[in-house]
């Protein structure tokens, strides 16, 4: 391999690979709205603007979606650099319901998430290597609930799905910023040295839109945290406990260690985070600290010694859970949830535990209800495997049942946006609660009811 393709990072060599293929064809601005006098119709129509832009408005529906509101969706995927397609329909027999998503997925061919509201239906789809079956269908089962137009729906979703989803936009959506068409203008050898450096613009802006976004919401973590470490830290201050004290023995002291570690450990993990995902290993520190705690308490009063359990719910600071309790949040459904003694005492005498909140922009808000950017905090305390069950229904739910989260595309492993054509996986194209709620198609996934869309 040359010293050029060294250099190149793997996402401009996928990209130059699909403008070498597309050498020749017509690059043109994105258009949210269809326009009526195209000659294409149906999910043809549809497959076509989506190919060049994120967002399709069938005209049959433009009082769904008007214009200045499509272009404002439109903008806001675009500006995440995701792989987002959103798709405004009539329930129309040229968008037949049982099988809408995979005639849209096979015509598009690209991979994605993808988003369609069908008359006044609301459902989602994604490849599984853009978004995890379950986070679509714990994300969508949320927007469902919570209602409203198809304006309210969609962008509820798609500021959700742009956090999520791996991957970056298609490179045949070419620049949205620009108007002027490309057609003529780049032929034969050219269009490689050309689509080349369009390519590397691409890669660049969407990576430096994803790294302001990850300083912003490690900045706002790093308020939470450094409040996790302070409080940490104000319990060994009031922690009366001696390694020389009489009656102090090896593991005693080996307890008070694994704590004062962990304190330490947590600061300097927290002061070299550089992306949310770091904040993870930050909150597992600090768990096992104030386990280590309350074994060391536990010793001291010859008290059984605790079960390692993941901490309250309502607040981890209170430390491990001691219980499980049945609590449910406001508007959802009853569910068990670990609990610290304090809050499983208020939680059967009928009150309601303080639950930890952080600052979002509509104020203060539960932890639980703060949307997609405390998954990191929350998954070094909980772990990705419990978490969504119980927030089924909350915000954060659907955001901790895979590692898409803060996932960059330099990561590894397959991405989002790239080109399939017609080839893909119907088992890997899953999502939303129409029907089976999982798996797609005929493939293996048991697929869409005929009228339960």
């Amino acid at each position: 391999m040359s010293a050029t393709h060294r250099a190149l990072p793997r996402p401009l060599l996928v990209l130059i690979a699909a403008l070498i293929a597309l050498a020749g064809a017509a690059f043109t601005a994105p258009a949210a709205h269809a326009d009526p006098s195209t000659t294409a119709t149906g999910l043809d129509a549809a497959a076509e603007v989506l190919k060049k832009g994120p967002v399709y408005v069938d005209p049959r529906a433009a009082a769904q979606l008007p214009a200045a509101d499509a272009e404002a969706l439109a903008k806001k995927i675009r500006d995440a650099g995701k792989p987002v397609f959103v798709a405004v329909l009539p329930a129309t027999d040229d968008y037949p319901k049982a099988t809408v998503f995979q005639d849209l997925r096979t015509k598009v061919g690209i991979a994605g998430v993808y988003v369609i509201h069908r008359g006044t239906e609301f459902n989602a789809h994604a490849d599984r290597k853009v978004m995890p079956v379950a986070a679509v269908r714990n994300l969508t089962g949320s927007v469902q609930r919570s209602g409203g137009d198809a304006k309210t729906q969609l962008n509820s979703f798609v500021e959700q799905a742009d956090r999520q989803a791996k991957g970056r936009e298609p490179s045949s959506w070419g620049d949205s910023d620009s108007g002027v068409s490309a057609t003529g203008l780049i032929t034969g050898g050219a269009i490689v040295v050309a689509g080349g450096a369009g390519a590397y613009a691409l890669y660049r802006r969407n990576r430096k839109r994803r790294e302001e976004r990850e300083r912003a919401e490690l900045d706002a973590l790093r308020v939470v945290v450094d409040e996790d470490i302070t409080a940490f830290g104000e319990e060994l201050d009031r922690l009366d406990f001696s390694p020389s004290e009489a009656g102090a023995d090896d593991v005693m002291r080996k307890d008070y260690e694994t704590a004062l570690d962990a304190y330490e450990e947590a600061k300097a993990k927290m002061a070299a985070a550089k992306v949310p995902a770091d904040v993870t290993a930050v909150t597992e520190t600090l768990d096992k600290g104030r386990f280590a705690l309350a074994t060391l308490a536990a010793r001291r009063t010859g008290a059984p010694l605790p079960e390692r359990r993941v901490p309250c719910f309502f607040d981890p600071r209170h430390g491990p859970s001691v219980r499980d309790v049945e609590w449910a949040p406001p508007g959802a459904a009853v569910r068990t949830v670990p609990a610290c003694a304090a809050d499983a005492a208020k939680v059967a005498a009928g009150e309601e535990p303080a639950s930890r909140t952080v600052t979002t922009p509509d104020g203060p808000q539960p932890y639980w209800n703060a949307g997609p950017a405390y998954a990191p905090w929350a998954g070094g305390y909980f772990g990705g495997g419990l978490l969504p069950g119980l927030l089924v229904g909350t915000m954060l739910g659907g955001m901790l049942t895979g590692p898409a989260y803060a996932a960059s595309p330099e990561a590894g492993g397959p991405e989002g946006g790239d080109y399939t054509g017609s080839d893909f996986n119907t088992d890997d194209f899953g999502g939303g609660g129409w029907g089976d709620g999982g798996g797609f198609g005929d493939g293996g996934g048991g697929g869409f009811g005929g009228g339960d869309w």
